[in-house]
């Protein structure tokens, strides 16, 4: 789905306590100053400040009553409830609704931690990040956990309450992370219900619970327009995913389709009546201007004229990013660059700045210090395995599961996590869609096992099935090989609910382990890359595919 906006602005000369630059002892010092930053200011010694005097009552940030946007200046009770909210997350200030330059150390401190673009201005991706990851809500517990009840009802409050919120938002519900469930979270999960062909009781019980994990293979609004997995010119009469994204753009331009991937005669008239207050041609044809215009000003650093992140090894950027660019992919470089410890603000442009913390990244990484951005500087952001320097056809399916069992832990929504989508085009948070399908993909990149790539299960069955891409249905699994979930049953891999990994351990009887991305966290938390126990006959129908 489309992503808020947030403004960000230019690199600041001299930014707000400023972290130093790259010590002997390495990478840029982050933790412990903030650490000693947050009990200086919760001390009154911080900045100059004076008698703490009583803040204005806290006033939940979502509400009608706080700004869109809250920024250094303002004094409210919204601020009161964001100071609240960065102290739960460990800023240690003091709460008095004055929103000042600590404040605004902290604000970017947590943005640049929880991967929002640095801008320190509390918009609605903020907003929403500070609720979501918990505030002042009890930490998730896994709602399969012992922890929780069987069945989870109404007026039920406590850290299973916020994994089953946390859930809900994932599959696109708008609910409040509170641990709270009242009358909202009782009318999402209805809604989730019906629309999962549940019984619609309101109840979270056994079958709700496992659709509720079942994230994998949603109807996908992830794919970017922009990538190889979507046409060049996207016209009335095709479906699929990138449709599905193409709807949900529009929604968020003012439109008010229904996402159900059909390029149908609504869509077509949505897309012209954009082309034409865009400036555009008005053609009905989805190609790469109106594609652009989409894509402007939408999260991820794009707000306020930030040019909307590009994947840095895409065919869009060029061979070596320099000073003096402004771009989606300085956009992309500066928010990988904060992922990796830097303090930018995120606004597209190759500033002094930026130049300062790329010339720290390579020094960090033992790269040649020139502030050029090639292709080695760009493989270290990423985070990427580097493969052999000629992959053999197949390259073993041991070195498959060596590489997908070292990201075990990797969590969704981290900087590791959304570097898998480079495999297939994607440069998008995976807390935006369903990525189980991109790991595999990533992996298979990584050691040259197979050329083939996807993001959708069922195209890898199709491909296995068919002997492709030197890829084969197998009866006999072995650690590396991949494995393909239906939940639905039937084998098709076309219902919507598919899942797939790696295989771990080979068969006993019918029980086996696997190395998945996009899996819920066996401890409770966020989805990632974990170890699971699955099983041949647990009602749901599994096909191992063999990587030559």
């Amino acid at each position: 789905m489309g992503r808020p906006a947030v403004v960000v602005r230019a690199e600041d000369k001299n930014p707000p306590h400023r972290v130093a630059h790259r010590t002997r002892s390495g990478w840029r010092i982050r933790v412990g100053t903030f650490a000693a930053t947050a009990a200086m200011v919760s001390a009154g010694i911080v900045l100059g400040a004076g008698p703490a005097s009583a803040a204005p009552a806290p006033i939940r940030l979502t509400s009608a009553s706080c700004p869109n946007e809250i920024v250094q200046g303002q004094a409210s009770g919204c601020v009161t409830e964001l100071q609240t909210l960065l102290n739960a997350h460990g800023a240690g200030l003091v709460v008095d609704g004055q929103f000042g330059s600590a404040t605004l150390y902290a604000v970017r401190e947590y943005q640049a931690a929880t991967a929002i673009a640095v801008d320190g201005r509390v918009g609605p991706a903020t907003k929403s990040k500070l609720y979501a990851t918990g505030g002042s809500a009890p930490a998730p517990v896994n709602l399969n956990s012992s922890s929780c009840p069987a069945n989870i009802v109404q007026g039920a409050k406590g850290g299973c309450v916020t994994e089953l919120q946390r859930l809900l938002i994932h599959h696109g519900y708008t609910v409040d992370v509170d641990g709270d469930f009242g009358a909202g979270t009782a009318s999402a999960v209805r809604s989730f219900q019906s629309a999962h062909g549940l019984t619609v009781d309101g109840q979270v019980g056994t079958n709700t619970k496992r659709e509720l994990y079942d994230t994998d293979e949603s109807p996908s609004t992830g794919v970017d327009l922009r990538s190889a997995s979507c046409p060049a010119n996207i016209v009335e009469g095709q479906s699929g995913g990138c449709v599905a994204t193409l709807q949900s753009l529009l929604n968020g331009k003012g439109q008010s389709l229904a996402v159900d991937g059909s390029f149908g005669p609504q869509t077509l008239a949505a897309v012209k009546a954009f082309q034409s207050a865009s400036g555009l041609t008005t053609d009905g044809q989805v190609g790469p201007n109106t594609k652009a215009a989409l894509y402007s000003n939408i999260g991820g650093g794009g707000g306020n004229g930030a040019p909307a992140p590009i994947n840095l090894n895409s065919a869009s950027c060029p061979n070596e990013v320099v000073q003096g660019q402004r771009s989606g992919c300085v956009t992309e470089l500066q928010s990988l660059l904060n992922h990796h410890g830097a303090d930018l603000a995120v606004d597209g442009d190759f500033g002094p700045l930026t130049d300062s913390a790329v010339r720290d990244f390579q020094a960090e990484k033992g790269l040649s210090v020139d502030g050029d951005v090639g292709p080695n500087t760009k493989a270290a952001l990423y985070g990427a395995v580097t493969p052999p320097s000629s992959p053999p056809p197949g390259g073993g399916y041991a070195k498959i599961l060596e590489v997908a069992a070292a990201e075990v832990g990797t969590v969704e929504g981290s900087a590791r996590a959304n570097s898998y989508g480079s495999s297939v085009g994607l440069s998008l948070s995976t807390s935006n869609y369903a990525w189980c399908a991109t790991f595999v993909s990533w992996v298979a990149k990584q050691t040259g096992a197979s050329s083939y790539r996807n993001t959708y299960v069922s195209g890898w069955v199709k491909q296995a099935r068919a002997g492709n891409y030197h890829l084969s249905v197998t009866t006999n699994p072995q650690p590396g090989d991949i494995v393909a979930f239906d939940w639905d049953g039937g084998s098709d891999f076309t219902g919507g609910h598919e899942h797939i990994g790696i295989v771990r351990t080979a068969l006993s009887g019918s029980s086996f382990t696997t190395v998945e991305g996009n899996t819920s966290n066996p401890n409770g938390g966020s989805d990632g890359v974990y170890v699971k126990s699955r099983s041949t006959n647990s009602g749901y129908d599994v096909v191992f595919i063999r990587v030559r």
